[in-house]
């Protein structure tokens, strides 16, 4: 799951979630999109604040988490 679908499934708003966490929403979006650089204590926050374990959280590009179906 992305940090994107957490956030919206625990139906919090980018600038919600931000200040929950403590920096500006748009260092959320940013590791919304990429999240391979983000550091652990703000990865441990975020699957506290969504509710989810960490290893439900995909780490990456955006894109890269995209899966296609062969033939469609």
């Amino acid at each position: 799951m992305t940090l994107e679908a957490a956030r919206v499934n625990a139906q919090l708003t980018q600038k919600e979630a931000a200040k929950k966490l403590g920096i500006h929403f748009q260092t959320l979006s940013k590791y919304e999109n990429d999240s391979s650089n983000i550091p652990f204590s703000l990865l441990e926050n975020a699957s506290e604040l969504y509710g989810i374990p960490l290893s439900f959280i995909f780490l990456g590009k955006k894109y890269e988490n995209i899966h296609t179906r062969k033939g469609e």
